[in-house]
């Protein structure tokens, strides 16, 4: 007993946030950003959960993979892409988890619980008490108290475990009318991938496959419909234009040393949860079965040219696509997506096709991988999609959020997961503040709203309306314009270029001292923040990803378009009265806090770029107390 007894631990939250994927990390940043105290529970050694190096599913988001960049998600998602764009421009999974282990233990008010499973939790009527964990590095266990949680978990874990209203599989048509739904329910989910890389030796390297291997052939893999390739597995040198294939290619399975989305299986049983660990061998099974039909084919004239390539890492934690949907007080549906949705308590957007993919996955010989129902454009989701409609104090943050399941095959992918985490965070906060439960937080959804604004993100028909912003109502100047910009427009509310929209100010190339933005206040103010959003050209992608196509894609090093260097001088009377340089800047978001300072003019000198031939501001804000 009292081994047992030194073995246990009680800690008590604001908000505990179950589930270390990109959904928990950013909803757990976020909360802990606003002074909340913060607990994020990750079962697993490294976060990022599909985005980790455990997984390496890259981050796909509202741009659609490029086709529509002015809507590529920001906030504290993007914020991490970018740091890990200065430090990891090689693509190592490894400094990715580094990226994200150090946001979390450098964030005060955040305390991290890693190798941490969670098998149970406490309730009183329809409320949340605490969760029981068990750390299984270090054979502790935890109690964990808070008035407010937030499942993560991807398959719904908490909300199940605490009797939370879930759904699972496909609703019928008659009930939300979605135009892809089945004519009956059925019970088909989504399946599991691993993902493998290979590297090429630049010698012959021998493959013999494991006993295991389950192996496929020419025929199964490579039929088409329609003209396209249904399981691509080929070599892109083989191409006759491999650099412009890998560039332009919409399949991230294009090349033999990044493969394959597609080996995907969703098991026999009616549960996908409980099957995962038979899904998992099952999965091993193919993966090494396709690779030895890579290497060691000889069907034909069938050539893979993968003679010098060597197997480097075959992932054994399969990654989920789908299981449990808890459900809210709206379940957000495919009709919805599909006319762009906006709604009035909106707080987080998608912009993904509507992807299911086939029931059986590599098994459905004969149905594409991936049926993906492409449109332009983006839709909203509700902040009722975003808490359990029957545990009071249950927040839901990822790909179990309230959704039917054609929802879901937009909603599941991971930069709108991470964004939406985010919101979750922010109105776990507000929360708190209003000592209030999620529901009861309706009435204050606008703050939440702004919060995500003021913090870097997006919301498609939204506007900053801050009524602290002492920005908004100031004049705005500049040493040389672009044709057609006003200086005026970074405070228009919206921080980002859309469509034929700049809403922001760009210089007219660079004089030799630099270009200056210019806010004067009418009269004197008080200020102590001031937020700048920089342009990063969100038509270059930033991610971590093993896809080659995916790689040609990116530039080396940061944005160029980012500010880099920079001094903000405020003014009183026309005399100088505070200086802030800022050097070496790679983010898009530039928050600065210092004693409060009176002034009547702030000017932004821009110094120099990360390498573009214009100066470019897309937000300014000014606040008398720091937020």
């Amino acid at each position: 007993m009292k081994r047992t007894a030194e073995r246990f631990q009680e800690a008590h939250y604001d908000v505990i946030v179950v589930g270390g994927g990109m959904a928990g990390v950013c909803a757990a940043l976020a909360s802990a950003r606003k002074g909340v105290n913060t607990a994020l529970i990750n079962a697993r050694p490294v976060l990022g959960g599909n985005a980790s190096s455990e997984i390496r599913i890259h981050i796909s988001g509202a741009d659609q993979s490029l086709k529509q960049p002015d809507y590529a998600e920001g906030g504290i998602l993007y914020e991490l892409m970018l740091e890990n764009k200065a430090r990891n421009d090689n693509f190592s999974y490894s400094i990715w988890d580094m990226i994200l282990f150090e946001a979390t233990k450098q964030q005060d008010h955040l305390t991290m619980y890693h190798n941490t499973v969670m098998y149970d939790c406490e309730t009183e009527g329809s409320r949340i008490t605490a969760i029981n964990c068990v750390q299984e590095t270090t054979e502790m266990r935890f109690r964990l108290t808070a008035p407010l949680f937030v499942d993560a978990t991807g398959n719904g874990t908490l909300g199940y475990y605490a009797g939370a209203a879930f759904r699972a599989g496909s609703e019928p048509h008659s009930e939300f009318h979605e135009p892809h739904a089945p004519e009956k329910a059925n019970n088909e989910r989504m399946g599991n991938t691993i993902l493998m890389r290979a590297i090429n030796m630049g010698h012959p390297v021998p493959f013999t496959a494991p006993a295991f291997a389950k192996h496929l052939t020419e025929k199964q893999l490579a039929k088409r419909i329609h003209c396209v390739e249904m399981r691509d597995h080929i070599d892109v040198s083989d191409s006759p234009n491999p650099e412009e294939y890998k560039r332009t290619s919409m399949t991230s399975s294009a090349a033999i040393d990044y493969g394959y989305w597609w080996c995907e299986l969703m098991g026999d049983g009616d549960d996908i949860i409980p099957d995962y660990e038979k899904i998992r061998d099952d999965l091993m099974a193919y993966a090494y079965g396709i690779w030895d039909h890579i290497k060691n084919n000889k069907e034909g004239l069938h050539q893979h040219h993968a003679e010098n390539y060597a197997l480097d890492w075959v992932g054994a934690l399969p990654g989920m696509r789908e299981s449990r949907r808890l459900e809210g007080d709206y379940l957000l549906n495919e009709n919805d997506i599909l006319e762009h949705r906006r709604f009035d308590d909106a707080v987080c957007y998608g912009g993904w096709c509507v992807d299911m993919h086939a029931p059986h996955g590599l098994l459905d010989e004969d149905k594409l991988p991936s049926d993906c129902n492409f449109y332009e454009g983006v839709y909203t989701i509700p902040y009722r999609s975003y808490y359990s409609r029957n545990i009071d104090n249950l927040f839901m943050a990822g790909r179990d959020i309230s959704t039917s399941r054609m929802g879901l095959a937009s909603t599941r992918i991971i930069g709108c997961c991470a964004i939406g985490g985010e919101a979750v965070g922010l109105a776990a906060a507000r929360c708190i503040q209003h000592h209030c439960l999620p529901r009861e937080l309706a009435p204050f959804v606008g703050e939440v709203q702004q919060d995500i604004l003021r913090d870097g993100g997006y919301l498609p028909g939204f506007a900053n309306a801050d009524a602290d912003d002492l920005a908004r109502t100031a004049r705005f100047t500049a040493s040389s314009c672009k044709a057609g910009i006003n200086p005026q427009d970074v405070v228009n509310g919206v921080s980002r270029k859309i469509g034929a929209d700049f809403n922001g100010w760009q210089s007219d190339g660079f004089a030799p001292g630099g270009e200056t933005l210019t806010m004067t206040f009418d009269g004197e103010k008080q200020v102590s923040e001031l937020r700048f959003v920089f342009h990063s050209d969100f038509k270059y992608p930033i991610r971590v990803t093993m896809c080659p196509n995916r790689q040609v894609q990116q530039r080396s090093g940061v944005p160029a378009e980012l500010m880099q260097d920079y001094d903000v001088e405020l003014l009183r009377g026309g005399k100088v009265v505070k200086t802030i340089p800022v050097r070496g800047n790679h983010q898009r978001l530039n928050v600065l806090k210092f004693d409060a300072t009176a002034c009547d003019q702030v000017n932004l000198r821009c110094l120099s770029t990360n390498g573009a031939p214009d100066a470019t501001v897309f937000e300014v804000r000014a606040y008398s107390e720091q937020k």
